[in-house]
């Protein structure tokens, strides 16, 4: 990886933090429970960058997350490797759905995201589950598939309105062009072809 393809992971696990810090202060549902559109960023990285892009952005949007619902939250220190892990997986499954499917190249790229987004969140939603129901009750002592019956939900309201939000991103030349700047290999290439044709 070259410094501009560092530089844009930096900038989606940033832009992810940043959103989650936003949305946690603002949508606080309840103790523990809160509004979180950091994937944007992991989002945006797998789209992008590829598989292993989304993953390093999507750990690294998990820090913040992985710190309020880790130690400052119910997950203690399991949070700090579960949440990251999590964000990881969706950038990974959103890297390798846009280059198996080659949506990239698509002329309407950005209407199919829509559906892209809610399947690239199905591993981090399976992941979710597991490390409520087997991996916090047997490292933590606590948790249980109950909680993740409140978050799913929520995580559903969340996926919808990304889905939206990634779609006229991608939509966007202007965003596309200026993505394209950092990942200067063929990453980006085929999306502004498909535009001009």
């Amino acid at each position: 990886m070259d410094s501009k393809t560092l530089s844009f992971i930096t900038m989606m696990g940033v832009l992810g933090n940043v959103l989650f810090a936003i949305s946690y202060y603002a949508g606080n549902i309840a103790p523990g429970i809160a509004f979180d559109f950091s994937l944007i960023g992991a989002y945006i990285a797998g789209f992008y960058g590829g598989p292993l892009i989304g993953f390093i952005s999507g750990m690294f949007v998990g820090l913040l997350p992985g710190i309020m619902f880790g130690p400052l939250g119910q997950s203690q220190w399991l949070g700090l490797f579960g949440l990251p892990f999590g964000k990881g997986l969706t950038g990974l499954a959103m890297g390798i759905l846009a280059k198996c499917l080659k949506v990239r190249e698509r002329k309407y790229s950005s209407i199919l995201t829509i559906p892209l987004v809610f399947l690239a969140y199905i591993p981090e939603c399976i992941f979710t589950y597991a490390f409520f129901e087997y991996l916090m009750p047997f490292f933590v002592g606590s948790g249980g598939a109950y909680m993740f019956y409140y978050i799913l939900p929520k995580a559903l309201v969340e996926i919808t309105v990304m889905s939206f939000l990634i779609a006229a991103l991608i939509g966007n030349n202007g965003f596309t062009e200026f993505v394209g700047k950092f990942l200067t290999k063929s990453y980006i290439r085929p999306v502004v072809r498909a535009r001009e044709s």
